[in-house]
């Protein structure tokens, strides 16, 4: 299973894909360049410093001919529906929105982590024309039991757990804890999962048991694929 996207990104337009839509809000601002946006007819130039709120399931089409850099997040939260209820596009945002993506910018290109973390409940407080309530941040103040989530993962029968059945179990979002993942840990989700799931096989071998045994135990479809991401995890 591959781990989900970051929520928060920076992303460069160029040629229209053709039009789609998503379950979630897209939120973008621009950064730089021109961004022609369509979003359920609705036609606007997306210029540096401007915003808009796409609504999941609206369809949506853009193109920019001269290239457009925009930060851009993937939202589940509901929230953002505040946002949005004049319209997907905000030409004149809060004063603090173009600022914070401007940070944001810098700080997702010098890959720093918490930008991820805390970047998109950062962005919903700067553009909400209402303060949002407390319990709106209380996941991201969660301490996670990383040990504890491990051990769990570890000793689930078969299949690895996916992500969804991961994040329940420490009563977060897939994308909250994949974003946590990768701010605590360095890596994201799933690919934490991996390591755990190696390094157990590096001890059981270290017992004395048999590849094929040992692939069984830590979730293996077989012994020559567990050699091989062992192989790969040390680069060879």
């Amino acid at each position: 299973m591959q781990p989900a996207a970051p929520a928060l990104s920076l992303r460069r337009y160029g040629a229209s894909p053709g039009s789609h839509a998503h379950a979630h809000f897209q939120v973008l601002v621009g950064l730089e360049g021109a961004l022609d946006l369509d979003v359920e007819g609705r036609g606007h130039r997306l210029q540096a410093g401007e915003g808009c709120v796409i609504a999941p399931g609206a369809r949506h089409d853009f193109e920019a001919r001269s290239g457009s850099l925009c930060l851009v997040l993937d939202a589940h939260s509901p929230h953002w529906a505040a946002c949005s209820a004049a319209g997907p596009f905000a030409p004149q945002l809060p004063p603090a929105v173009p600022a914070l993506a401007r940070y944001l910018q810098a700080a997702l290109e010098r890959g720093q982590p918490l930008a991820q973390q805390f970047g998109p409940a950062l962005l919903l407080e700067a553009w909400q024309p209402t303060p949002l309530p407390t319990a709106a941040f209380a996941a991201r103040a969660r301490r996670i039991d990383w040990h504890a989530l491990a051990a769990w993962a570890l000793a689930q029968p078969g299949a690895w757990p996916d992500l969804a059945a991961l994040a329940a179990r420490v009563h977060l979002s897939p994308g909250q804890l994949n974003a946590r993942c990768r701010a605590e840990c360095g890596q994201p989700l799933m690919a934490w999962l991996r390591g755990q799931r190696l390094a157990q096989a590096r001890a059981l071998r270290a017992q004395g048991l048999a590849v094929a045994e040992v692939a069984r135990r830590v979730g293996y479809r077989s012994p020559s694929a567990l050699t091989a991401a062992l192989r790969r995890q040390h680069g060879g």
